[in-house]
């Protein structure tokens, strides 16, 4: 008989979808303050012990669910209409669509909260949204169609406009969408 040792936990696919699931409903109604691994086991039906075999922290869990898209969609691309400017208010739009939303705000700021505890999470933010791979894809090509200067920090230029969405939401007065997509007219001005 050949012992058929496995170094590390087997995942149970239905504990994983109860976790994230308990995860994502739990962050949305209480948000990041309130969210603890206590309250994901018992909402999952699971042992903490089980969720810190997978994860190390609540921010990581809130990090696979955004990377999931169960807090937030996933993969805002960025139209190529030959307009940067238009191209990326667009994008824009799309996402502070998602503040406007009764608790869009709170949901960003619990998500800012969840950063400072896993540096993840906010990468994942960044890619949920699409600001490396598709924002930075189209400022690429206003590079390359002339409508942007060669040197520009493309990188940079995404992350400068998701800390002014992040900024934004930061505040608990109105919030002032507008604000944000006039920056991103400016700096793409020609």
């Amino acid at each position: 008989m050949v012992n058929e040792h496995r170094s590390g936990p087997v995942r149970s696919t239905a504990a994983r979808e109860a976790i994230l699931d308990a995860t994502a409903r739990l962050f949305h109604n209480q948000g990041y303050d309130r969210l603890t691994i206590e309250g994901i086991a018992k909402e999952a039906g699971v042992g903490k012990q089980t969720i810190y075999r997978w994860w190390p922290s609540r921010g990581a869990l809130i990090g696979e669910c955004l990377a999931e898209g169960r807090l937030i969609p996933v993969d805002f691309v960025v139209p190529y209409t030959g307009d940067l400017s238009g191209d990326v208010e667009a994008w824009l739009r799309s996402v502070l669509a998602i503040l406007d939303e009764p608790q869009g705000g709170a949901l960003l700021r619990s998500l800012v909260a969840a950063a400072t505890e896993d540096a993840g999470v906010g990468q994942h933010l960044g890619e949920s949204l699409g600001v490396e791979e598709h924002l930075g894809s189209r400022l690429r090509a206003g590079i390359r169609d002339g409508q942007l200067a060669e040197d520009a920090p493309v990188a940079q230029i995404g992350r400068a406009i998701l800390g002014a969405i992040i900024v934004e939401s930061l505040g608990r007065e109105k919030r002032d969408s507008e604000g944000v997509v006039r920056l991103a007219r400016f700096l793409f001005a020609r």
